[in-house]
């Protein structure tokens, strides 16, 4: 494994009993958590409207659930139906997360954010990282965009929206269901019949859920150059590196291929230098698209990234169009609008 590996407490997602510590720390945080969302719905602590319907993208654990290739096909699919989408992120692991700032696709990941760079790639919509949801949605709207796609926004409640779409990694799930730091819950597994949409990345779907899988069928050289097939890989071994939520779910998705795969895990959002690919044999060297983002700036001809699309059922796509206005409108729904 990777010098900087994956730091996930077992607890999580085992059978092991989580320390009193973080029981503890879990009852105060979900005090926290349930004042808060009540003086959102007593209007103590306000949500704030823009003028175009709000699509909300996000989870209730923490980590890599999938919600990113998720809201690059979510405005691939509202530009097909001829909306402007913009997204509106936070842009984690940028170097001044206090400003706010507009990203494009050759922004560097360091003032963007790795996924903010990545979504305007895939998308060229436009792309505003800022803490506050709500000034990034209306500065999107001020720019000319129709409906605003919310990028892991699920918790911030400042924001209101017309659509909630909570992504669940399949495999992992809730986890032990505990709150943090005892488990990986953000908000109580309760919330989610709150959402209007639960997508399941991988495994499989429940009632009232919609199944996503991911597809990944080429790599791509850093460098440039011609992509190749991914399974053309299978049978020779590889370093495959993932500084995602769930590294795992990269490095299984690579073995189901036939790959022989020598994993690297490095923490979600992790700033790559050129001293982490030290990895004492020369092989081809699978990286997901979010990781080579970082990289391209130290990659040689051994460096590839691993492209994925969001596949989804197409009635999916249907019901969730559904529950937005007539597209162009520039006025939001009042009857799909979730009430913070």
């Amino acid at each position: 494994m990777s010098k900087s590996q994956d730091k996930t407490p077992a607890y999580w997602y085992g059978d092991a009993t989580p320390p009193l510590s973080a029981r503890m720390l879990a009852g105060l945080y979900g005090w926290v958590v349930a004042l808060r969302a009540k003086l959102f719905r007593a209007g103590v602590l306000r949500s704030r409207r823009v003028p175009v319907p709000v699509v909300v993208v996000g989870n209730l654990s923490v980590g890599g659930t999938g919600k990113t290739p998720l809201t690059i096909a979510l405005v691939q699919r509202l530009q097909k139906e001829g909306w402007a989408p913009g997204v509106a992120s936070r842009g984690y692991g940028r170097r001044n997360e206090a400003a706010a700032a507009w990203v494009e696709g050759g922004t560097a990941p360091s003032e963007g954010g790795d996924e903010p760079v990545l979504i305007a790639r895939r998308t060229g919509a436009k792309v505003r990282v800022d803490r506050d949801r709500t000034s990034a949605a209306r500065a999107l709207v001020a720019a000319g965009c129709d409906v605003i796609v919310c990028d892991d926004g699920l918790q911030h409640y400042r924001l209101r929206r017309d659509v909630e779409i909570e992504v669940i990694d399949g495999g992992r799930r809730y986890g032990n269901n505990r709150l943090l730091p005892a488990g990986p819950l953000r908000e109580p597994a309760q919330r989610s019949a709150q959402c209007d949409f639960r997508v399941v990345n991988g495994g499989d779907a429940s009632f009232g859920e919609w199944s996503m899988q991911l597809r990944a069928d080429n790599a791509v050289p850093l460098q440039g150059g011609r992509s190749r097939p991914l399974a053309s890989f299978g049978g020779h071994r590889v370093h495959a590196v993932a500084g995602i939520g769930n590294p795992k779910r990269f490095f299984e998705m690579l073995r189901g291929l036939g790959i022989g795969v020598v994993p690297h895990a490095f923490a979600d959002h992790h700033r790559y230098v050129a001293g982490d690919f030290d990895f004492g044999s020369e092989l081809p060297v699978l990286m997901t698209e979010k990781d080579a983002v970082k990289c391209a700036g130290f990659a040689n001809e051994w460096y590839y990234s691993v492209p994925v699309t969001a596949e989804l059922p197409e009635a999916f796509w249907v019901a969730l169009l559904d529950k937005l206005p007539e597209k162009r409108s520039g006025q939001p729904s009042e009857a799909g609008l979730v009430q913070k």
